[in-house]
C-alpha cells in the first residue's frame, strides 16, 4: 500500500505576520516547524505502512527551507520525501495550492491513500485537502478520527461530528483529512534522524510536472489580498466595585441607560 502524506510547513508562532506589499507572510527570522495536524497525518501514514506494507511518501509544497520539514517527516518513519518548489509557486491561495499539488502528485503516481491534517496553522481554511481529491477525481473524508478497515479496494473510517462520529466506506485511493483524535505522534528516533540526515530529497518544479502556469502562484489565485490592517486596540471598560448586591444593582442600571435592557 503507497500512501501520500501532505505537509506544509508553517510559523512556529501564534503572531502570523503578513507582508502588506506583497500579501505573503513573513518568514524572515521565525523559526518553521510542520503543521501540527499534519504530524497526524505523518502518523498515520506510517502505522498503515507497518500494518499492511508499501511506502510513506511524504511531500510538500513550498520554499527550498520547507525542506526541513520533509527530513522531520522521514526521521518519524516516511519512506520518501518530494518538495514542490518553484518561485511561480509563490503566492499561490488555496485553489492554486490544491491545483499543484494534485498536479504534483499525478506526476509521482501509484497510490492507494493521501493523507492530509485537517487544516494549517497559518490559514486555517481546511480547504486544500478535499481540494487535492476534487482535482484528482477521487473520493475524500475530512475530519477522520479513526480509520476502521482497510482492504484491497476500499476503506471504512470514522469522522467526527459535532454529536458523534459518521462511519464511511469509500472505494479506493480516496484522501483523507485526519483530526488529532486519531493517533499519537511518534518522536523522531535517532535511527530516523540518521536516516533523515542521509536521505535525498526530490524536488520538482512548475516544469517537470507540467503544471499550468495560468493555475499557480498569484496568476492561478481567485482569492488575493487586497488590504491588510491590525483591528482598533480595545479601550478599558467601565469597572463596578463594591458589595455583590450593589454591584448587580448598578451593572442593571447602566445596562438600561445604554438601551440594552
Amino acid at each position: 500500500m503507497n500512501i501520500i502524506v501532505c505537509i506544509k510547513q508553517v510559523p512556529n508562532t501564534e503572531n502570523v505576520q503578513i507582508d502588506p506589499q506583497t500579501g505573503r507572510l513573513k518568514r524572515d527570522g521565525i523559526e518553521s516547524i510542520i503543521n501540527p495536524y499534519d504530524e497526524y497525518a505523518i502518523e498515520e501514514g506510517v502505522k498503515l505502512k507497518e500494518k499492511f506494507g508499501g511506502k510513506v511518501t511524504a511531500i510538500t509544497m513550498g520554499p527550498p527551507q520547507a525542506e526541513s520539514a520533509l527530513r522531520e517527516a522521514i526521521a518519524r518513519g516516511a519512506d520518501e520525501a518530494v518538495l514542490i518548489s518553484d518561485t511561480a509557486f509563490g503566492g499561490a491561495d488555496t485553489l492554486a495550492t490544491s491545483y499543484t499539488l494534485s498536479t504534483a502528485i499525478k506526476t509521482i503516481g501509484n497510490y492507494s491513500i493521501i493523507i492530509c491534517g485537517k487544516q494549517a496553522a497559518d490559514g486555517d481554511t481546511a480547504q486544500v485537502g478535499p481540494g487535492i481529491a476534487e482535482m484528482l477525481n477521487i473520493p475524500h473524508v475530512s475530519c477522520v478520527k479513526k480509520i476502521e478497515v482497510i482492504d484491497d479496494v476500499s476503506i471504512k473510517v470514522e469522522r467526527m461530528m459535532e454529536d458523534g462520529y459518521d462511519l464511511i466506506e469509500s472505494s479506493l485511493p480516496v484522501l483523507l483529512t485526519v483530526v488529532k483524535e486519531i493517533n499519537n505522534p511518534r518522536m523522531a528516533s535517532l535511527k530516523g534522524k540518521m536516516l533523515a540526515k542521509k536521505a535525498i530529497i526530490k524536488s520538482l518544479d512548475a516544469i517537470s510536472i507540467g503544471a499550468d502556469i495560468k493555475k499557480i502562484g498569484l496568476d492561478g489565485s481567485p482569492t488575493q489580498i487586497v488590504n491588510i490592517f491590525n483591528p482598533p486596540q480595545r479601550t478599558g471598560g467601565e469597572k463596578f466595585v463594591g458589595q455583590a448586591k450593589d454591584i448587580a444593582a448598578n451593572i442593571v442600571k447602566r445596562l438600561s441607560d445604554l438601551g440594552v435592557i
